[in-house]
């Protein structure tokens, strides 16, 4: 990120750049995005809810491996490009429970992958992004810590992908074609467990609120590091701060530090404090988490809706390049009479202890 504009300008009190907000940025005062803002609008029905719950289908082809209890499995002994409709729509419901779900040495094309995902709905057209179809996901090898002196977007964390959509996405999958032998990981956050891990006073607080999702400082940046796009306007949303998964009818945490930069119902000083908690909450999140060793035809697939993902800043050598699909999902909505994760695993387990009998 050497091309930013407040790298040029340096103090010469301290001989480092002088922090310049990036309005004063010519390319970014003087943009004028060629599409409008987006509608709302009601996608597809989620395909996870067409599957048999068993995934009878899937398993019958493919060896499941669960990385950690909490997210994060492994289908070994399958090729995505062989699976039928059933077993894409088990897919989709194995996604939504365990968060993401991975695949090594798969055979798939980017043409094979577009065409793949269509089933999954309508594919998102990233707002940075020209091609309709899929995006060019790259590495980083940049200090994100020292970024943001010159620009008020926290790139290298944790996010979903475009949440501050009017329809933010659903599904998203990562084929990586070009990868180092080590360096450039991505890992994953369950939303489902860190809103488990929360008191259940700060739950009640959480459940109340809206968190302000924006496009503005990822807007910025892009003009600022690339001086093009971005397509769309800037857009803020309003999202609830908890959402209940319309397939698993699970709570999960809809906060994340890329993109929510407060809460309105809160004032300034209280929403800084929440966040300042719930980015810590998060980056604390070890027993919630899993972190994926990539290779070339490594492939990632994940729900935003209950998952956070970032990649691993390093300083790796060799390149780094992958092709994502994102589909649209529906307007994010809270149910308050849903339950968590941790409290329908009590649920249940009491209705098997009431159904033991004692002799």
């Amino acid at each position: 990120m050497a091309n930013l504009e407040a790298r040029k300008y340096i103090s010469p009190n301290s001989g480092f750049p002088v922090t310049l907000h990036p309005h004063f940025n010519e390319k970014i005062k003087n943009h004028v995005p060629p599409e409008p803002l987006r509608e709302p609008f009601t996608p597809p029905k989620d395909r996870a809810f067409f599957a048999d719950p068993e995934k009878k289908a899937l398993f019958s082809v493919a060896k499941q491996v669960d990385l950690t209890e909490s997210i994060g499995t492994v289908l070994e002994n399958v090729q995505l490009s062989q699976l039928n409709e059933t077993q894409l729509d088990e897919l989709a419901l194995l996604v939504n429970e365990r968060g993401v779900v991975f695949f090594r040495d798969q055979d798939l094309t980017t043409e094979k992958q577009v065409e793949l995902f269509q089933h999954y709905g309508i594919l998102d057209k990233h707002p940075a992004q020209k091609d309709q179809k899929f995006v060019n996901i790259k590495g980083s090898r940049e200090d994100h810590r020292e970024i943001l002196s010159y620009t008020p977007w926290p790139s290298g964390d944790f996010h979903a992908d475009t949440s501050f959509e009017i329809n933010p996405p659903t599904y998203s999958l990562l084929r990586m074609e070009e990868h180092p032998e080590v360096g450039g990981d991505t890992a994953w956050v369950s939303q489902y467990g860190i809103y488990d891990a929360l008191s259940d006073a700060y739950k009640r607080f959480l459940d109340g609120l809206h968190a302000v999702h924006t496009s503005r400082l990822q807007y910025d940046t892009i003009l600022d590091l690339w001086g093009a796009g971005p397509n769309r306007p800037p857009i803020d949303t309003h999202h609830p701060a908890v959402r209940t998964h319309p397939v698993t009818k699970l709570k999960a945490l809809n906060v994340n530090p890329g993109f929510v930069t407060g809460f309105a119902e809160l004032k300034k000083l209280e929403s800084d404090k929440v966040l300042d908690f719930l980015a810590y909450h998060i980056h604390s999140a070890d027993d919630h988490y899993v972190r994926w060793k990539w290779a070339v035809g490594s492939v990632a697939m994940w729900d935003n809706r209950c998952t956070l993902h970032r990649v691993i800043p390093g300083t790796y050598k060799g390149e780094r390049r992958g092709i994502r699909t994102t589909v649209f999902g529906e307007i994010p909505y809270f149910d308050p009479t849903s339950e968590s994760r941790a409290e329908r695993k009590l649920r249940e387990e009491s209705q098997d202890d009431e159904g033991v009998l004692v002799a």
